[in-house]
C-alpha cells in the first residue's frame, strides 16, 4: 500500500480487490456507530463492487441492518432499466445481500427531473448529505453527474440534490458541491488505466474546475480518500 497526499485528499494505492475491503471496513467502522446514511455510486468499478462483495458475502449483518442506501446520482430512467445506478445496486448488492426494502432509498424517478430532485431533497433531513459517499471518477474527470462545463459546478451555496441536463446523455439528478460538502465522509474508487490522465489532472493538475469536476474535491481534501490501483495512480508523483 502507498499513500499520497494531494490538493483532492489522500490517494491510497492498492489492488482492486484490497480496495473493495478497505471500503468494507469503512462501512463496518460507520455501522458500528449506530444507523447510517450511504450514496452509492453508478459506473463500472461500483458494480465489480457489489459482485465481489456480494459473491463472499463480506458485509456484516450489522452493516446490512444499519444502512440506509442511495445513490449519490441517477439517470432519469427506471429502476428496471440497465441505465440505472440504483437498479445496479438492488440487482448486484442489496436483493443478493436480502436488504429489506425499508433501508432503499432511490430517486423519485417516476418523475419529471426538477421535481424528483425536489421530492428526494425534501425526504432527505435538512441540511443532511451521507455519512459516507462512494464516488467513482470518469475518464473525462467528472464526479457523480457533475460533468465537464455543467451549470451546478459554480453554486457551492445552492441546494444539496438538483436535476441537471447532460448534452447528448439525457437528464440526471445528483448531488451537487453543496451535498458532498454536508457529507461526513466521501471515498472515491478509481481502477484502470484509462483513469491515470483524469485521477492527475484532479489531484496534482492547475486549477480548472469546470474542466475538472474532480476538482471539487480539493475543498474538501480533509474528508476525501482515493482508493486507486496502480495503474489508475501511474501518473501521480510521490
Amino acid at each position: 500500500m502507498r499513500t499520497l497526499s494531494t490538493p483532492a485528499g489522500t490517494v491510497v494505492v492498492l489492488p482492486r480487490d484490497e480496495a473493495f475491503a478497505e471500503l468494507v471496513r469503512r462501512l463496518e467502522s460507520r455501522a458500528a456507530r449506530g444507523p447510517f446514511t450511504v450514496g452509492l455510486s453508478g459506473g463500472s468499478t461500483p458494480k465489480a463492487f457489489y459482485a465481489w462483495a456480494a459473491a463472499g458475502r463480506r458485509l456484516s449483518p450489522t452493516v446490512l441492518e444499519r444502512t440506509e442506501w442511495h445513490v449519490s446520482d441517477e439517470r432519469c430512467v427506471p429502476l428496471a432499466s440497465d441505465d440505472s445506478n440504483f437498479g445496479h445496486a438492488v440487482r448486484g448488492l442489496l436483493d443478493p445481500l436480502g436488504v429489506p426494502v425499508s433501508r432503499r432509498r432511490p430517486w423519485p424517478v417516476e418523475l419529471p427531473p426538477e421535481a424528483a430532485a425536489a421530492r428526494y431533497a425534501a425526504e432527505r433531513p435538512a441540511g443532511a448529505g451521507f455519512d459516507l459517499c462512494v464516488l467513482g471518477l470518469g475518464d473525462d474527470s467528472h464526479i457523480a453527474s457533475l460533468w465537464p462545463g455543467c451549470p451546478l459546478i459554480g453554486k457551492a451555496d445552492g441546494p444539496l440534490f438538483a436535476a441537471t441536463e447532460w448534452p447528448g446523455r439525457g437528464w440526471r439528478l445528483t448531488i451537487t458541491a453543496a451535498g458532498l460538502a454536508r457529507c461526513g465522509e466521501i471515498v472515491v474508487l478509481v481502477n484502470g488505466a484509462a483513469k491515470a490522465a483524469a485521477l492527475k489532472a484532479v489531484c496534482r493538475g492547475p486549477e480548472a474546475v469546470m474542466s475538472h469536476p474532480g476538482q471539487l474535491l480539493r475543498a474538501l481534501r480533509a474528508k476525501v480518500t482515493w482508493l486507486a490501483d496502480p495503474e489508475a495512480a501511474s501518473a501521480l508523483a510521490d
